[in-house]
């Protein structure tokens, strides 16, 4: 429990101050991530003229949090969460910068933004476990399925918005778009050192491959967690689509750019009124099962739009996979955070992080190499049909994920969580 929390502990995740700081924290990281890789991947190609080194970019990005997992994990339990997002900020606001000072001069090489960018990789892979492992830190049990919604909003908004507006301010001037960006991280150092320190369990296990194992012991000796992060895996890995857009804008939909650029901020769209929804209206009761029905929904929408020739059909079932997709995420974290123990918790969601990095990038790889073989159409129904698929063997595999009920308190499903100490005790879940 938050030592902020009330006598009567609000389930509004904004009702507590640390909160309201670790969100705009957010937002404003999530807005200079988005505009500063835009920016990037324009000046690369800009340069070069070599789509190759431009989807390198991700690869920059991402390789670092599968390379590091071992040790970003068990930083986020053994230091302060707060300390380690301020050290990120900090040393992502310095590749701000060398990025700024880089596209200020007529430079023919690009090799040094790789390697900035390898540095930004590794400062998020450290900020990831951090900063999810901090937010039940900042809310009682009770509102933790509420920051989840409304966390995610943050990162929804950017995710449409900031390429947008990578891309209007890179039209201006390069330096623009990442002097921009070098301000928002200014101002997210400010603000997350603004969240006042909330308690955190030391471990003082001595470091050694059984610790550093720890999240993948934990995690394959949950039946709950382990469905939870591995559903997520493998819907996204089947059911993505986000490959396939350009695609579909240009040769099915016949929109081009503009249908593009529709096609793309729609799942956000849906994700975020879904958001507001579940903010005014949260899940109460049969959370499991809601939880497959909507990951089965998720592919179900994949599938009209993998068929849909209508632009505006396209946009709805995208929004609806949007939609889906939030309901998913809510009740997923919640459950899993509300399981983790808080000695461990760093390092379960640096294994859950980079999983979802993994299924972002595999769902993309598996969609283009399909369409390469048997047409976008194709690939995107079958991954549709392997979404819908998935949520019905896992609800078989996973029946104590299945049958968890509520996420307002520390309820769980018949079963108890594994624990890593000796303590007899149930694990804290909060």
């Amino acid at each position: 429990m938050s030592a902020h929390a009330p006598t009567e502990p609000n389930k509004l995740a904004f009702t507590y101050v640390g909160f309201r700081f670790f969100w705009l924290t957010t937002l404003l990281v999530s807005f200079a991530v988005q505009i500063m890789s835009v920016s990037i991947a324009y000046k690369i190609y800009e340069v070069t003229r070599e789509p190759l080194l431009v989807g390198i970019v991700g690869l920059c990005l991402f390789l670092p949090a599968l390379l590091l997992i071992l040790v970003t994990g068990l930083t986020a339990d053994r230091f302060n969460r707060r300390g380690i997002m301020a050290i990120c900020l900090t040393v992502e606001l310095l590749c701000a910068i060398g990025f700024l000072l880089f596209t200020e001069v007529e430079a023919h090489e690009v090799w040094p933004l790789f390697v900035i960018l390898i540095i930004l990789g590794i400062a998020r892979a450290f900020w990831g476990p951090a900063a999810q492992s901090l937010a039940p830190n900042l809310v009682p049990a009770e509102a933790l399925s509420n920051a989840i919604t409304v966390n995610a909003t943050a990162w929804q908004i950017a995710s449409i918005a900031g390429p947008a507006v990578g891309g209007v301010l890179y039209s201006f001037a390069a330096p623009v778009p990442f002097a921009t960006g070098a301000l928002l991280l200014c101002c997210a150092v400010v603000s997350v050192l603004l969240i006042p320190k909330p308690p955190q369990r030391q471990s003082h296990q001595s470091t050694s491959m059984e610790t550093l194992l720890g999240g993948f012991r934990y995690i394959f000796s949950n039946k709950v967690v382990l469905g939870a992060i591995s559903l997520d895996m493998f819907a996204v890995l089947m059911g993505g689509a986000v490959a396939m857009l350009p695609i579909y804008a240009t040769d099915i939909l016949h929109g081009g750019s503009i249908a593009n650029g529709l096609l793309r901020a729609a799942p956000g769209i849906g994700a975020i009124a879904m958001a507001l929804f579940l903010t005014r209206f949260p899940i109460r009761n049969f959370a499991g099962r809601i939880l497959f029905v909507f990951v089965a929904l998720f592919g179900a929408f994949t599938v009209v739009f993998g068929f849909s020739t209508s632009i505006w059909l396209s946009i709805v079932a995208l929004a609806l996979v949007g939609a889906s997709d939030m309901v998913s995420v809510t009740i997923r974290e919640t459950i899993m955070q509300l399981w983790t123990p808080e000695e461990v918790r760093g390092r379960v969601n640096a294994v859950n992080s980079v999983f979802i990095g993994a299924s972002n990038e595999l769902g993309e790889f598996r969609a283009g190499t399909v369409a390469h073989f048997i047409g976008p159409v194709a690939a995107v129904v079958i991954g549709g049909f392997g979404a819908m698929a998935v949520a019905g063997i896992w609800s078989v595999l996973f029946p104590g994920l299945r049958e968890q009920r509520s996420l307002d308190h520390k309820m769980v499903a018949d079963g108890t969580a594994e624990k890593l100490d000796e303590t007899p005790d149930q694990p804290s879940r909060a």
